[in-house]
C-alpha cells in the first residue's frame, strides 16, 4: 500500500481538479448537465483513481487503477478539445489545460513503470 497523500501524481491531479472547476464555473448554463458534468467527473476520476489504486495491496492492481486514472485524462484531454471547438474557452484555455494534463499524463506512466519494476 502507498500513502496517496504523499504521491505527487495525485497532488498535481488535485491542481487539475481546481483548474477545471475554474474553467468551466464560466461554461454556459446549458452545458451545467451535458458537457460540464461530463468534464469534471472525467477530473475527478483522475485523484479518485490514483487514490484507490494506492489502498490496494499489490503493485498489479496499484497499475490498474492508474491506467483507469491515464484513460480518464485522454477523455478530458478530448472534452477540453472539444469545449474549444464549442468555443466554450480560449486557444490559451485550452493550451494551459492540455499542458497541466500532458504533464499529469507523464508522471502516470512513469508511475506505472516504476511499480513494473518493483513488482
Amino acid at each position: 500500500m502507498h500513502n496517496f497523500k504523499e504521491l505527487k501524481v495525485w497532488q498535481k491531479a488535485r491542481e487539475l481538479v481546481k483548474f477545471i472547476y475554474v474553467l468551466t464555473s464560466n461554461f454556459p448554463k446549458e452545458e451545467t448537465f451535458s458537457l460540464t458534468s461530463q468534464i469534471r467527473r472525467a477530473v475527478i476520476s483522475i485523484p479518485s483513481n490514483i487514490a484507490e489504486g494506492a489502498g490496494h495491496l499489490s503493485n498489479k492492481e496499484f497499475s490498474r487503477f492508474l491506467e483507469i486514472a491515464y484513460a480518464s485524462s485522454c477523455e478530458l484531454d478530448t472534452q477540453m478539445i472539444l469545449s474549444f471547438d464549442l468555443e466554450y474557452i480560449t486557444k490559451d484555455e485550452l493550451h494551459d489545460s492540455s499542458f497541466y494534463i500532458d504533464e499529469l499524463q507523464k508522471m502516470i506512466s512513469g508511475l506505472m513503470k516504476s511499480l513494473k519494476k518493483t513488482s
